[in-house]
């Protein structure tokens, strides 16, 4: 048993058809400036008609794996977060593994929506501190567009598709371990994002959700570093779910970040990825190396639900 766990590696896949917001300017009433100055989002990607959530995921997935070193015998555990998959039995994260090969994993799906990809990553590192697992696949995928009104121009120029993913296992160093979760919810506002049975898409109280974001997620984003015992002006990078772009800048200035601290923005080039905006925007600044080995990382999830949650992990 481990006292903690770690992330050794990620990857992650975007699918290749990309749609700009001229692209868009055609199917709706919108424009470019329109777009990019309320959301900040330039162009998103969009998967094709055949691929499922779960070929995303697993694209994801194997380069997680390749870049771990460790192939799908040394995985015991396999935990995707999605709210698009549109298979309700069996779970993803089954279909995933089988696609992979990986032999008898404890296989979990998770939905809660945009902040998926950091409860997954709880539960992934509680099953490896108490002994029921020693490394994990954790994964966050979305296939948005699938759900997504394309006559509604409020809404169908936020969201894209993609994967991101990690590998983590056990450590006995304090010093690399994920931090304790910080997690919770606002059950009372759950209906301001929503995809139900009878309206398939996509529907969001956009103002509610962008007052909610920037008033009140500051103080629980301290809340993070200070479970994980660092310092706002400590961290090397900060990593929120991609919602839009005015939502990450105006969090990012009620917080106490060093101006070396790198604030991700994949949001740009991606859109609203949901559960896999975390691990897209986290596994580009990896691979690009814009974060040193072992610096802290915060990343922090929030949106339907409401739902939030964060920690700080070590850049592996």
């Amino acid at each position: 048993m481990s006292i903690g766990s770690r992330v050794i590696s990620l990857g992650h896949y975007q699918p290749e058809k990309i749609l700009t917001n001229d692209d868009l300017a055609k199917m709706v009433d919108t424009s470019d400036e329109w777009i990019v100055s309320r959301v900040g989002i330039k162009e998103r990607r969009i998967a094709a008609e055949d691929e499922k959530v779960a070929d995303l995921a697993v694209r994801a997935a194997r380069q997680a794996l390749e870049n771990s070193g460790h192939g799908p015998g040394d995985i015991d555990m396999v935990v995707v977060a999605t709210v698009s998959a549109k298979d309700v039995c069996p779970n993803t994260a089954c279909r995933v593994a089988d696609e992979l090969g990986i032999a008898t994993p404890a296989a979990i799906d998770v939905n809660t929506a945009c902040s998926g990809f950091e409860y997954a990553l709880a539960q992934a590192d509680m099953a490896i501190r108490i002994g029921s697992a020693e490394r994990a696949l954790v994964i966050g995928a979305e296939k948005l567009t699938a759900v997504t009104d394309w006559d509604d121009r409020s809404s169908c120029v936020l969201f894209g598709d993609g994967a991101g993913a990690v590998v983590v296992e056990g450590t006995d160093d304090p010093e690399l371990a994920i931090s304790p979760v910080v997690w919770g919810s606002e059950p009372s506002m759950s209906d301001v994002i929503r995809i139900e049975e009878d309206v398939p898409y996509i529907k969001q109280a956009g103002q509610t959700v962008f007052r909610w974001a920037t008033t009140q997620l500051a103080p629980l984003i301290e809340q993070v570093a200070d479970r994980a015992g660092v310092k706002i002006n400590e961290l090397a990078a900060f990593v929120p779910h991609q919602a839009n772009l005015r939502i990450i800048q105006g969090i990012a200035k009620r917080l106490d970040f060093s101006e070396d601290c790198v604030v991700a923005e994949d949001i740009v080039y991606s859109g609203n990825t949901s559960a896999a905006s975390v691990p897209l925007a986290l596994s580009k600044l990896v691979q690009d190396g814009n974060i040193a080995s072992g610096a802290p990382i915060l990343l922090f999830g929030f949106g339907g639900g409401l739902t939030y949650a964060g920690q700080v992990i070590r850049c592996p």
